[in-house]
């Protein structure tokens, strides 16, 4: 709270964008998440071709469950500087959350993934979202093109578990339960936090008569929701990389 207290002082005395920027995330940081959302607010209107600025009061939206607006804000920190990876990690969580901006959250998925060729996660995140927007408007949806850009994902990124559990999800979803059993044993083996991988799992074991080995990928499931994961610890741990990283790039600027 001193901290907090200082950076607010130096905003109020000189409101310049790295003023503005370090008292938004000292509050982001520590989930004062309203007075957060107001000072990103207000500094982006000061400073409206600001990316840093723009992308934190996405993050302070998304954290406070705030998802249409998050994915706006998110939208905009994309376009003031499209090469930069922080702004997509919140852009898919707000969008997974908020499917309601699909097209324009689409097409800045594909400009990412042409802006960089060999980033895995690039295309997993254009995967994702051509899969969570199309999906609910075109029962009908060819899945081919977004298996296509999965497979270049864990091409490029092969440790990237969530690449294969969707993967997984994509095959199951087919019917194909026998190849999507190994992109499942992947993914867990990659990220043993991903609970519902294992409920996925069981189901795919159930249809592919292994009801013993089945079980027991339930009974982890079970466990796993029960320790109730840190999904509040990793949201604070993305978000103080963002923010680091962020007056980190500003500050090694000439």
């Amino acid at each position: 709270m001193a901290a907090a207290n200082e950076y607010e002082t130096a905003a109020h005395q000189d409101p310049s964008e790295s003023n503005l920027f370090d008292w938004g995330s000292e509050l982001l940081l520590h989930r004062t998440l309203d007075p957060a959302v107001e000072v990103f607010r207000q500094a982006s209107q000061r400073y409206p071709n600001s990316p840093r600025l723009a992308v934190g009061l996405g993050v302070a939206l998304y954290s406070r469950g705030n998802y249409d607006d998050a994915v706006k804000a998110l939208i905009k920190g994309a376009d003031l500087n499209p090469s930069d990876a922080r702004c997509y990690l919140f852009l898919s969580r707000a969008y997974d959350s908020s499917p309601n901006q699909a097209d324009e959250v689409i097409q800045r998925f594909r400009r990412f993934s042409e802006l960089q060729p060999t980033n895995g996660r690039a295309f997993y995140y254009y995967a994702m979202s051509l899969w969570k927007g199309k999906r609910a408007q075109d029962p009908d949806l060819d899945l081919g093109q977004i298996q296509v850009l999965l497979k270049k994902a864990i091409a490029l990124e092969p440790k990237l578990a969530e690449a294969h559990l969707q993967m997984a999800n994509l095959l199951s979803d087919q019917g194909k339960f026998t190849e999507a059993i190994p992109e499942y044993t992947t993914a867990l083996g990659l990220n043993a936090d991903l609970a519902d991988g294992y409920y996925r799992l069981g189901q795919a074991y159930v249809r592919t008569g292994q009801k013993e080995q089945a079980q027991k990928e339930f009974e982890t499931y079970q466990k796993l929701r029960a320790e109730h994961l840190a999904d509040l610890d990793k949201q604070r741990a993305e978000i103080r990389q963002f923010v680091y990283a962020a007056k980190e790039s500003s500050a090694a600027k000439p």
